[in-house]
This record gives structure tokens, sequence and C-alpha cells, in this order.
């Protein structure tokens, strides 16, 4: 019987979903992050359950020939990242393995390791991510902007980071010095009190920086001073924009934004369309490695003219307006309002005039659409982690599409869902895990199901 505290010596057999060691001690199974497969290790452990454990990493007997040292000073605290200390190759490995064992056991299919290419990995991994959101601590005369320390939400403050898109490190050293001498006070989580929760700081790929403050207050002091400091210290500094959110939650950002200072939108190009990214709309975080995974979709959709996409959990219509130049007609839905008229807005300013966006929750509107009589050719499913609602399986079984493409940041849950439609009368094709958080633990994957009546 495993208890806290003991110190083990473990052997490490493979890697879990965070890229975490997993390790096996008499029939129990001991997640250790920090060690790698082959590793001998000396770890503590810090907590125990029923069937697993966990462990703290003190000493590697038997270093790994795919272990390096992690670049990043606080990469040890920090719970941004979970595979700087691995060869990337092996993190893409490691999440090519997580996509076909959940495909076969969560979602029952029969597939050998083949079925499963290689992850598709970032050219450049470092400085890849275009948005990033930074915790606010400390106090106005020491404020800290930084992330999370893992399973935690005690904040490790930050410098830079090799993450996200250049541009950041000005960002957090202006914010800071405009909170020194503003006295803005950081929210603390604990008694709720306080005004500055988050920095949210959102570029692209021309180097143009949004910086979005979520807070508890619509008024925060010396806004025009804070504007004036980023134009100086900060390149491409376009826009700066105030989100309130008084819910004590972990919910980053408040329902609506208001414009500070500068643009309403910066810009992203991908696939030759350009998109707009405003201060609340989600845009995926990896432009690079978007264009392929969208290609991938396109390609997996094999669209003729004639057919007709819906694109559910359309967001502002990146999908669907890269899919409407092969297709007749393209359907949208959205949830979030705003979303969806940024999607319009991308229509009109990418000249596409085939492609519609409506407001609603898929689980409600998509159901309804297909009632009316709604057919699509191919329907296009990228939902959030939670996977779609079982409304949206039995509306895509009665709609009967000759494909779905179903896009996935949480494999686990849209294997779920691929076993339903596939109990349901439709088949694996293929699938393409892509790899959007490098370093991190999470693989997107997008995956094709064919109707088998109609093949």
């Amino acid at each position: 019987m495993i208890t806290k505290n003991e110190l083990l010596t473990l052997s490490c057999v493979g890697l879990g979903s965070d890229l975490e060691g997993v390790c096996d001690h008499e029939g129990m199974a001991v997640f250790v992050p920090g060690a790698l497969p082959g590793e001998t290790v000396e770890a503590q452990i810090v907590k125990v359950f029923p069937r697993y454990a966990f462990a703290k990493l003190k000493q590697i007997n038997t270093p790994s020939p795919q272990r390096v040292a992690p670049p990043c000073p606080v990469y040890e605290q920090c719970g941004g990242c979970s595979g700087q200390h691995m060869d990337y190759a092996a993190t893409l490995e490691a999440k090519r393995s997580q996509v076909l064992e959940l495909l076969t056991r969560v979602a029952g299919l029969s597939l050998s390791p083949e079925d499963v290419p290689p992850v598709l990995g970032a050219a450049e991994p470092w400085h890849c991510r275009n948005k990033t959101a930074l915790p606010v601590g400390g106090t106005s005369s020491v404020p800290q902007l930084g992330f999370y320390r893992r399973r935690s939400h005690a904040i490790v403050p930050i410098t830079d980071c090799m993450i996200a898109m250049n541009g950041i490190e000005t960002v957090i050293r202006t914010v800071r010095g405009w909170m020194r001498d503003a006295r803005v006070q950081p929210y603390q989580e604990e008694t709720g009190k306080g005004v500055l929760r988050h920095v949210v700081v959102r570029t692209n790929r021309q180097g143009d920086v949004m910086v979005l403050l979520v807070s508890t207050k619509l008024q925060l002091p010396d806004t025009d001073g804070l504007v004036s400091r980023l134009q100086a210290k900060v390149p491409g500094f376009k826009a700066l924009h105030l989100s309130v959110n008084q819910q004590r939650n972990n919910v980053i950002l408040g329902n609506t934004s208001q414009k500070l200072w500068g643009e309403d939108a910066i810009y992203e190009t991908l696939l030759g369309l350009t998109f707009e990214i405003s201060p609340l709309s989600f845009f995926q975080v990896n432009p690079a490695q978007t264009e392929r995974l969208y290609q991938r979709a396109i390609d997996f959709a094999a669209l003729t003219p004639g057919d007709t996409v819906v694109d559910a959990y359309a967001g502002a219509g990146t999908i669907a307006l890269c899919m409407a130049g092969q297709a007749s007609r393209v359907l949208g839905i959205e949830i979030v309002p705003q979303a969806v008229e940024s999607a319009k807005r991308n229509a009109e300013r990418n000249g596409v005039s085939n492609a519609e966006f409506h407001v609603g929750a898929v689980e409600e509107l998509l159901p309804r659409l297909v009632e009316d009589g709604l057919r699509p050719d191919v329907i296009v499913l990228d939902p959030p982690r939670k996977g779609v609602e079982p409304a949206v399986i039995e509306a895509v079984l009665k709609a009967k599409p000759r494909r779905v493409v179903y896009i996935s940041c949480h494999v686990p849950t849209q294997a779920r869902d691929m076993k339903l439609l596939c109990q349901g009368g439709y088949r694996f094709e293929a699938c393409q895990p892509v790899d959007m958080f490098c370093y991190a633990g999470g693989v997107e994957n997008v995956a094709c199901l064919v109707q088998e009546e109609k093949e």
C-alpha cells in the first residue's frame, strides 16, 4: 500500500495526457511529472487515490536519451508547459500514442498504429502562440504577472514566455510599471477583493499587438497613461480593451468588452483569407499550425461544387469561410453573438457571398434546422473541450451527411462522440493529429467519418 510522503524507486513506462511520466508500482499507476519512459527515478508520493497516485520527482537515476535541459528559467515551477524537458520529437510521438489509445479504447475502433499518422509538428515550436492570458497577483507596489503553478492557483511571476509570440515581454514590463505608478490593486482570488484580474495579450504573425485588461471595475486609473506607455514600449501595439468580470469563478473573460484605445481588432491571414481577431473571439492559438489543420479538414471534407456544408461551433467563421470556395452553400452556427458578427464581417472582407451565420446553441438550432429539412452534404464539428451534446449527435444522424469532419482539442470527448456516430451508421475513414500546443500536453485531432449508406 502506497502512503503519502513515501519515497519510492520507480521505472517510468509511458507518458500520460499531460506528458507526465507514468510509472508502475505493484500494479498501481503512479504519475510523476518530469519522468520519461525508460528512466528509473526517485519520487515522493504527494497524493494517493484508490487506483493511482501522484508523486514528485526527486532524482533521476538513469536519464533517457530523449531528455533535454528545459530552456525556460521557470519551467520547473510554471504550469504553462509540461514537455520542455524532452526532445520535441518525443512530445509528438507521445501525442500520437494518446490519439491511437483513445480512438481504440474509447471510440472502440479497431486501429493499427499505421491508422494514426505522425503528428504534424510545428516547423518552429517556440514563440508560436498568438494568445497569452496572464493572471495578475502580488500587490500594487509589487505586482506579478505570470502563469499558475502546476495544480494550483499560485502565480509564478514571469518576465517573458518562450511559447508566446514576440512582444509579450514588453507588455508585461509596461503593465507592471503602470500598476505600480497608478496603484492598481491586483485581484485576490481568495477574498474577491482587488481590481485587475488578468492581462490577455493577442498578437499575429505581422507583429500587431492587442492588450485586453480583465478587471472587476469598469473604470481603471490612468488608462491614458498606460496607452502612452504601451505606444512607447511595445512595437506593433494596436489596441487596448477592457473586459469586466465580477464573478467569483475561474472564467477569465467577462461577457463583453469595450475599447479604451486603438483598433477594434487585429487581423490574421489563414489559407489566403483575412480574419479579424477581436478581444473576446475564439481564434486558434497557433496560426501556422491552424493552416495545416484547416487544410487537412478541407481535404477530409472532399467537397464538390454543389455541396452544402454546416460548420457547427463556427466561432468567427474561419473554417466555414475557408471551405466556402469549394462548396455551394456554407452555414455556420455559433452561440456567441459577437463571434457571429465577426464571422459576417470576415465574409464581407473576403468577398464570400455563399456563407451565412446564425446565432444559437448548436444543440438547439441544428436539430431545428434538420427538422425543417436541412440536409447538408458535410457537417464540420469543432466543439469546445466538453464535446458535442447528445442532441447534436441525433441531429447529425438524422441529417445523414455524406461526411462528418470532427475537429477537437480534447480527444477523449471526440472519441466518445465518434463511437456514437459510428453506432449510428458512420465509419471511421482517417484522422490527422496536429500539434497546436507545442511543449504542452494537448493535441488537436481532425477525424473524418463517412456515411456507410452513401459510400
